[in-house]
């Protein structure tokens, strides 16, 4: 297979550097996605997902186990999803010469999608009101406690974050169609699944009596992202080798 053609504006070790560490980084992200997938199909953590329903059944877990209630409410996702901040940030210095101004928007768009993320997890918050809840005085301190984690769990089931994320991907997809660094297989991969995860996110958010729908087109998505990622990390890991080998 060709190596990937060299930017002269970036062929120095900082550059050399950072495009493996995002290749490193997605590949990483992959590892914890299919950590959150195994974990989710041990018994424990299928029971406490099925209990957890109210603001006391999360008190209750965080204080039986506070790294399953952590990961309930998203923590390996949160994590995964940090990891693709320098994938994403190397992949718009990547695809900038083929067309800049859809790459910025894709890169604009996912660190959107990150702040909005990462200020809807509510995971730490619940974690720090089930302690002071725990250790409340009365029932009427209990009482505003619980208030406060209803309002948090409804806070929590906004999507923006994760319909930003992959509208980013969606567009980097398309700017690969015609480049040459990642190729077009992971181009249309990115686009199948960063499409089919969009829909998702939309049915889930405008059409949730089609959640069933919505569930098989996000296997199937998660299934072509997770290719996706796989195909992004090995192209940046060769554009990296490449500008290693490029003549300073």
């Amino acid at each position: 297979m060709p190596r990937p053609s060299i930017d002269p504006e970036t062929n120095e070790p900082g550059w050399r550097g950072f495009y493996k560490a995002g290749g490193i980084a997605v590949l990483i992200s992959v590892g914890v996605v299919l950590a959150e997938i195994t974990i989710g199909f041990l018994p424990e953590a299928a029971r406490a997902s099925q209990r957890t329903v109210t603001a006391i059944d999360w008190f209750t877990l965080f204080q039986n186990n506070r790294l399953l209630g952590l990961r309930n409410l998203g923590l390996l996702n949160l994590i995964g999803a940090a990891l693709l901040t320098p994938a994403f940030l190397a992949m718009y210095f990547a695809l900038r010469r083929e067309n800049q101004p859809w790459a910025a928007l894709g890169a604009i768009l996912f660190f959107m999608g990150m702040a909005v993320y990462l200020a809807d997890n509510r995971a730490f918050a619940m974690l720090s009101l089930s302690g002071q809840h725990a250790s409340a005085a009365s029932d009427a301190q209990r009482s505003v406690l619980v208030a406060a984690g209803q309002t948090m769990l409804v806070e929590g089931l906004n999507r923006l974050g994760l319909f930003l994320i992959d509208s980013a991907g969606l567009v980097l997809s398309a700017v690969m169609l015609r480049d040459k660094v990642f190729g077009r297989a992971a181009g249309y991969t990115g686009v199948v699944g960063n499409g089919l995860m969009s829909v998702f996110e939309i049915i889930l958010a405008f059409v949730p009596s089609w959640f069933n729908v919505g569930l098989i087109i996000a296997m199937t998505g998660g299934v072509s992202l997770m290719a996706w990622y796989l195909l992004i990390g090995r192209g940046l890991l060769r554009l990296g080798e490449a500008q290693e080998d490029a003549p300073s």
